[in-house]
């Protein structure tokens, strides 16, 4: 694939050449021009007499998310759960012990967790999965600065001066989404999580309301989403099929994984969105597809394809099967219930009922 070219300048000629001749110097690959813009942005914020704070702001930021993604790198093939919850669940709370669970049963599918690294719900899904197949991305707090000890030595502990880098490298890095009762924190996190899927800015992604049996946190969460927010047009019907609300580990770990059973990735190509799939589906289910989700295609409908040059060239899964449509980018729960159908579609058959005794 060609060398791309930046578009973004510094203004001056004679800089730009400086900039171009050094990121060459520097060895970096075939990304450079988005390794040439950046030092570009941090010459003009420069030369443009940006004020310290902000620089520092910058700066943090830029480092942060270098290391986050330098540390994560190393894992990026295995799929992992965020954990979202309150510092202040103590071990003897059953929200606690829930958050354990789902950290073991998630790390025993061959998943690794990633949680805020504090004491609580936190604590607890490290403590399930274990440090090994567990990350923490702590937020430093005067009050709540200090990892949790099940992670505090680990080389997969990051921590960050900044929420938002801290957020969008929970939104990067997870696969999946738990959420367990907490305060205003967890509920920041439920609401942008929707947000993001909802809007399109973030992939979606199984979201999981998990309590233990017979709280009912969740159920009053929801009951005020009905009332305030569904009821009165601020959201659609189709909205509420993002998250899954239960209270069984099991229930959780099935929803979670079901999700990818025929579902893998996705991309946008040009004005397609290419839904990347495990496995080939049958020409039965896919005219059904086409019948069920038609409204969401701006033209044509939903077919086969094969990886695309840009997908080629990215090296972006292209051994995998995919179908592809020209989404309307507005209908993203409607988007979600298309990768449930395919789920369901390639759920394993029951089981036969036990013989009867002789």
């Amino acid at each position: 694939m060609p060398a791309r070219t930046p578009r973004y300048r510094t203004g001056d000629a004679d800089l730009d050449a400086a900039v171009e001749a050094l990121v060459e110097q520097a060895g970096v690959g075939r990304d450079h021009d988005l390794v040439f813009e950046m030092v570009v942005s941090a010459l003009r914020m420069g030369r443009e007499a940006a004020d310290r704070g902000e620089l520092k702001l910058v700066s943090a930021a830029l480092k942060e998310l270098r290391y986050s993604f330098m540390v994560f790198e190393p894992y990026a093939a295995t799929r992992k759960l965020a954990i979202f919850g309150s510092a202040r669940i103590t071990p003897d709370d059953a929200a606690y012990a829930a958050a354990r669970d789902l950290g073991a049963a998630m790390a025993e599918a061959g998943w690794m967790v990633i949680t805020g690294a504090g004491p609580g719900i936190m604590a607890a899904g490290i403590e399930g999965a274990g440090a090994d197949q567990a990350f923490g991305v702590n937020i430093l707090l005067p009050f709540e600065a200090a990892a949790a000890p099940v992670i505090a030595d680990d080389p997969k502990l990051i921590n960050y001066r900044y929420f938002f880098t801290r957020k969008i490298t929970f939104m990067r890095e997870s696969h999946a989404f738990a959420l367990l009762p907490g305060g205003f924190g967890t509920m920041d996190e439920a609401f942008e999580l929707l947000t993001l899927m909802q809007t399109g800015r973030a992939p979606l992604a199984p979201v999981v309301l998990l309590e233990p049996p017979g709280g009912t946190y969740w159920a009053t969460w929801e009951g005020f989403v009905r009332q305030e927010l569904l009821a009165r047009g601020l959201i659609g019907a189709d909205d509420l099929s993002m998250v899954h609300r239960c209270h069984d580990i099991a229930d959780a770990v099935h929803h979670i994984t079901a999700f990818y059973r025929t579902y893998h990735s996705q991309r946008y190509v040009g004005q397609r969105l290419v839904l990347r799939l495990t496995h080939d589906i049958g020409d039965d289910l896919l005219a059904e597809l086409n019948d069920e989700f038609a409204d969401i295609c701006v033209s044509g409908g939903i077919g086969r394809t094969t990886a695309s040059e840009p997908e080629i060239a990215d090296g972006d899964h292209v051994e995998l099967p995919r179908l592809a449509l020209r989404f309307d980018r507005v209908s993203y729960a409607r988007l979600r219930q298309l990768i449930d159908r395919l789920s369901r579609a390639a759920a394993p058959p029951p089981s036969p009922p036990p013989a009867a005794p002789a």
